[in-house]
Formats: C-alpha cells, structure tokens, sequence
C-alpha cells in the first residue's frame, strides 16, 4: 500500500507504476521499495510505502454494497473470542469486510467458508481477498439455504433478511461450545432470530446493540463530538452447549 503526503491511501498492483493527481512513482521504484521507504513522484510530491492492516484495506477495497462497520465487527471477534485455528462459515459475503476480518484473525490455521448468493458480488469478494494475500477464505456462491457443507464449525456468522430460517443447519454444523452470530437491522429480525434461537436449544442468547461516540480534543476544552455512529444494526448472539 502506498501513503500520499496527505495521508490518502492507495492499493498497489504488483509490476505496475503508481499515478495519482500528485504525479506518478514507477514501477520500478515500487519494485526496489521496502516497507517504510519514501518515494518520490516526477511532480516532486513524496509518497510512503506502508505495509496495509485489515481496516486499511477494507477502507479503500472494491464494493458495490454497504458492508458491516468496525463496532459490530469488533463486538462479534470479542463476543465470540474467535481465535487462531478457529473455523468459520460466514453468510451474505457483500465485499468481504468480515470475511476478512475472520480470516485475519484464525489465521494460516484456520478456515473461512463465506457463502454469497449474487455472483457478482462473489467476485468482487474473491478479488478483495486475493488483493489483501489472504489464502485462508473460500468463497462459495451459494445459497446457504440449500444446506452447509462444512461441520466442526466454531463460529457462524449470518447477514441474511430471514437468518432463523436456518438455525436448525446452523445447530447441527456448529461443534460443542460452537457461537452463533446474526446482524439484523431491524429488531423484529432480531427477536423472532431469539425466540428460535431459544426453542432449538440454544444458551446464552443475547441481543445487543453498539453505540459509539468520539470525543472532540479543543483549545478550550474536551467534550463528545456532535454526530456519533448510532445505530447500524441489532447483532444477536447464541451459543450450542
């Protein structure tokens, strides 16, 4: 990834040069560079090659659809205490974003199923994983209600208008001590998704919703920002014990 002086972020392409509206570095400046280099540009405008984390990726990554933000991201790999060599199958891929995000974190030991129904948007997933040199995410395009391959799952994550329709699939895919995670916008989804949850057998149900704030650092003071990220969406949680 490369960093302009304004601190914009851009994807590189392996053998290609770089241009921007701050000029051009070619492809074989890029080819010499390491991490941390700075390269400059025939306009004179300096540029820093920077090794990408997960969220600069998905910041400036191909998508077509809105995709899950860091808060409810985060709150699932906390809730769920997804870790190294965890498997996982993931439903209503869109662009990736946690697909990713899963994939990063059960790392070269583990696995990430990620089942998507529209096949373009499949394939914009496939080249998001391939541009961030991730090999452990598999893309099906696939309706995961004709059924889930996988089994031993340790955690199934569901972005899908009606995901209790296949809480039965997912009980019996999940391995013991197994999580189950739905994002629902709305929360009738939320609460038909628990009152299922609950009549399958499932323990530790819980809906939550995750606000979040930052704080503004002035001259005359600190104080909450104006505008917050509000709601996004209602993420519900059950685990098979």
């Amino acid at each position: 990834m490369i960093l302009d002086e304004r601190g914009k972020k851009y994807v590189l392409k392996e053998g290609k040069e770089f241009q921007s509206d701050l000029g051009i570095v070619s492809a074989e400046q890029i080819s010499c560079a390491e991490v941390g280099d700075e390269l400059k540009s025939h306009l004179d405008h300096t540029f820093k090659i920077i090794k990408p984390t997960v969220n600069d990726f998905i910041e400036i990554m191909d998508r077509r659809c809105s995709i899950l933000i860091q808060k409810d991201i985060g709150t699932v790999l906390a809730r769920t205490g997804l870790g190294a060599g965890d498997r996982v199958v993931d439903s209503g891929t869109g662009a990736a974003a946690i697909a990713l995000n899963f994939g990063n974190v059960v790392g070269e030991t583990g696995q990430v199923y990620t089942y998507e129904i529209r096949e373009d948007f499949a394939e914009v997933a496939r080249k998001n994983i391939e541009n961030f040199g991730i090999n452990n995410i598999e893309v099906k395009n696939k309706d995961i209600k004709e059924g889930i391959d996988e089994t031993d799952i340790d955690l199934v994550f569901l972005d899908l208008p009606k995901p209790f329709e296949i809480f039965e699939d997912v009980y019996d895919t999940l391995k013991l001590g197994g999580w189950l995670a739905v994002y629902a916008p709305y929360i009738d989804q939320a609460e038909v998704a628990y009152r299922v949850a609950k009549k399958l057998g499932f323990f530790d149900i819980e809906i939550i919703e995750t606000l979040e704030r930052g704080l503004e650092v002035r001259p005359q003071g600190v104080r909450p920002k104006t505008r917050m990220v509000g709601h996004s969406g209602y993420l519900l949680f059950a685990r098979k014990l």
